[in-house]
C-alpha cells in the first residue's frame, strides 16, 4: 500500500519534471542556448517559476495522500472522506494544469542539438533517481531528494548543454569546416555581407529582388543570421550556379560577426544601421559599433556600403573603399530626395553623380525608402543599370511582420511591424501611423526589450513620441507598460485613451471593437517572444 503511494508520487513528480523540463528547454532555445541569457530570464520570471514548482510539489503530495487514503478506506467511504478525496483531486488537477505549457507563439523545435540535450538529461535524471531510490528508500529520504531533483528541472537544460559542450563543438566544427570548403570551391560566387542593428533583413530582401534583375542570387532565408544559420544555408542551398550570395549577419556579442566573416569571406559588405539594440548582451553602444564594423574590417579589395544617415556609422568611418547612401541632409554617393508618401505607397528620387532617377514603391515610410536606397546603391554598384531597377523597386513587397500593410476589411487596416522593435524603428513606424489622417489611429505595443539599463528610459521615450502619433494606445504586458504609460501621460495624453492588457489577444479585441464603423489603422509595434 505504502509502496503504491510512493510509485504514484514518483509518477506525478516525473510527469511534472517532464512538463517543466520541456518548458525550460523551450526558453533555453529562445535564449540562444546562452546560460547567461537563461539566468537573466530566470531573474525576471522568478515568481512564475516558484509557483510552477510549488504547484508541482503540491500535486505530487496530493496524489500520494489521495491514493493511500483510497486504499486505506477501500470500503464505501463516508461523506467527510469523499469530501477530502474531492478536495485532493481538485488540488491535483489544478497543480497539473498550472504546470502545463501555455500555447506558444513559436514552438520548441526539436533540433538534433535539443534531442541530444534531452537524451543527456534523461540519463542524468534517471541515474540520480535510481541512486536516490536504492540508497534512500529504507531511510525515507528518497522522496525529499526526488522533490529536490524535480525542482532541478529548472537547471537541467543548462547542465545538459554544459555536459554536451565537447560534442556540440565537434559537430559545429564539422559543419563549419564543410561550409568553408563549399565557399572555397566557389571562387566565382561573390559574397555580400549585410549587418545592422535594424533594417538588415528588409534590405537583404530588397537587394535580392534588385540583383535578381541581372544575376542568379541566393540569400540567407528569413532571419537566418547566426553562425549556424549561415552554415546551414551554405551547406543546404549554395552551389556553383549562384553568382551572388547575400549573407545576413546578426550578433548579440563582440566577435560574432567576425566569426561569420571567417566562414563566408564577403567580397563586399553593408552596414544598414547602428543603434541601441541588444544592449543587455552588448553592454554598451561602443561594443555594438565595434561588432558591426567587423564586417567592414574583413574586407580586403572590396567595398563597404554605409548608411550615412546613421550618426554612429558616419562618425566611426572606415579606411576601406566605401559607398554611402542616405535620405537626410548631407552629401552621399546615393541620395533619396523628394520623398512623397500616400496611402498607395511612396515615390522618391535617387541622385547619383548629378543624375536623377525617379522611383516609386507600394511600401510606406521614409525608413523603407532608406533601405531601398541602400539596396539600389549596392545593385547599381554591382552593375545593374538604374533604368533596370525602376520596375523591380515598384514590385517590391513588404517583408512579413516588418511594416506589412494588411487590409482586414470593414475599414480596418493593420500595419504589422511585430517582428522586432528598436528605438529608431519604432519611431519610424509611429511616424508612418501619424501620417494616416482621416481615421482612428491605434497603437498596440508591448514596448521594447533587451535594452539593459536603458530599457525603462527608452520605453518612456517611446511613450512620449507616441503621444503625438496615435489616438488610442494599447499597452500589452504589465512589465513594459509603466514606462510607456509614463511617457504618454508626461505629454498630456488622455489617460482614458490608454489601455493596459495582459495579452496581445486582449489588445486586438479592444482595437477591433473601438469605434466600429469608423476607418481605423492599427499599428502592431513589436510582439515579444515566449520568453518575455
Amino acid at each position: 500500500m505504502e509502496i503504491l503511494g510512493h510509485v504514484i508520487f514518483f509518477i506525478v513528480l516525473l510527469a511534472s519534471f517532464t512538463v517543466n523540463f520541456v518548458h525550460y528547454m523551450h526558453m533555453f532555445q529562445l535564449n540562444s542556448y546562452s546560460a547567461w541569457e537563461q539566468g537573466q530570464w530566470m531573474k525576471k520570471n522568478v515568481g512564475n517559476i516558484v509557483l510552477r514548482h510549488l504547484w508541482a510539489m503540491v500535486a505530487a503530495i496530493t496524489a500520494y495522500i489521495l491514493v493511500t487514503s483510497i486504499i486505506r478506506t477501500c470500503n464505501a467511504p463516508n461523506w467527510p472522506e469523499l469530501k477530502d478525496y474531492l478536495i485532493c483531486s481538485a488540488i491535483l488537477a489544478v497543480g497539473l494544469i498550472f504546470c502545463k505549457r501555455k500555447p506558444a507563439k513559436k514552438k520548441l523545435v526539436f533540433t538534433p542539438r535539443v534531442i541530444r540535450m534531452c537524451v543527456t538529461s534523461t540519463i542524468v535524471y534517471g541515474a540520480v533517481c535510481a541512486l536516490s531510490m536504492i540508497f534512500g528508500f529504507n531511510s525515507g529520504w528518497y522522496l525529499p531528494i526526488l522533490c529536490l531533483w524535480q525542482i532541478f528541472s529548472l537547471f537541467m537544460p543548462m547542465i545538459a548543454n554544459f555536459i554536451n559542450k565537447p560534442i556540440e563543438k565537434g559537430v559545429n566544427n564539422y559543419y563549419i569546416n564543410d561550409a568553408k570548403r563549399i565557399i572555397n570551391e566557389l571562387p566565382n560566387t561573390t559574397v555580400i555581407g549585410i549587418t545592422g542593428s535594424y533594417g538588415k533583413t528588409s534590405t537583404k530582401f530588397y537587394l535580392n529582388k534588385l540583383l535578381s534583375a541581372k544575376y542568379n542570387v541566393l540569400m540567407t532565408p528569413e532571419s537566418y543570421n547566426t553562425t549556424m544559420g549561415v552554415v546551414k544555408t551554405v551547406r543546404g542551398s549554395l552551389n556553383a550556379s549562384h553568382e551572388i550570395f547575400i549573407c545576413e549577419m546578426g550578433a548579440k556579442g563582440v566577435g560574432e560577426i567576425k566569426e561569420i566573416c571567417d566562414i563566408v569571406h564577403p567580397r563586399h559588405s553593408m552596414i544598414t544601421s547602428i543603434g541601441e539594440q541588444h544592449l543587455e548582451t552588448f553592454k554598451s553602444v561602443e561594443n555594438i559599433i565595434k561588432t558591426k564594423f567587423e564586417i567592414a574590417d574583413c574586407i580586403t579589395d572590396g567595398t563597404v556600403v554605409l548608411n550615412y544617415d546613421n550618426e554612429f556609422i558616419r562618425n566611426h568611418g572606415t579606411d576601406k573603399n566605401k559607398l554611402t547612401y542616405g535620405i537626410g541632409d548631407g552629401e552621399f554617393d546615393y541620395k533619396a530626395e523628394d520623398i512623397k508618401v500616400s496611402p498607395k505607397g511612396t515615390s522618391f528620387t535617387v541622385v547619383h553623380k548629378g543624375e536623377r532617377y525617379g522611383f516609386s514603391t507600394k511600401l510606406l515610410g521614409s525608413h523603407n525608402v532608406q533601405n531601398i536606397t541602400g539596396a539600389i546603391a549596392v545593385a547599381h554598384f554591382m552593375g545593374v543599370p538604374m533604368q533596370d531597377l525602376v520596375f523591380p523597386v515598384k514590385r517590391l513587397e513588404c517583408v512579413p511582420h516588418r511594416m506589412e500593410i494588411l487590409d482586414k476589411g470593414n475599414g480596418v487596416t493593420v500595419i504589422d511591424d511585430a517582428f522586432n522593435s528598436n528605438p529608431a524603428g519604432a519611431r519610424a513606424a509611429l511616424g508612418t501611423l501619424k501620417m494616416m489622417e482621416g481615421c482612428l489611429r491605434v497603437l498596440v505595443t508591448p514596448g521594447m526589450v533587451e535594452l539593459g539599463e536603458r530599457e525603462y528610459d527608452l520605453n518612456r521615450q517611446l511613450g512620449e513620441f507616441a503621444a503625438d502619433c496615435c489616438d488610442i494606445a494599447i499597452l500589452v504586458g504589465e512589465r513594459q507598460a509603466p514606462p510607456i504609460k509614463e511617457g504618454l501621460l508626461k505629454k498630456g495624453y488622455p489617460e482614458e485613451k490608454i489601455h493596459v492588457v495582459k495579452t496581445l489577444g486582449e489588445g486586438l479585441k479592444i482595437a477591433y471593437g473601438t469605434n466600429v464603423g469608423m476607418k481605423r489603422v492599427i499599428l502592431l509595434e513589436n510582439d515579444l517572444p515566449d520568453n518575455y
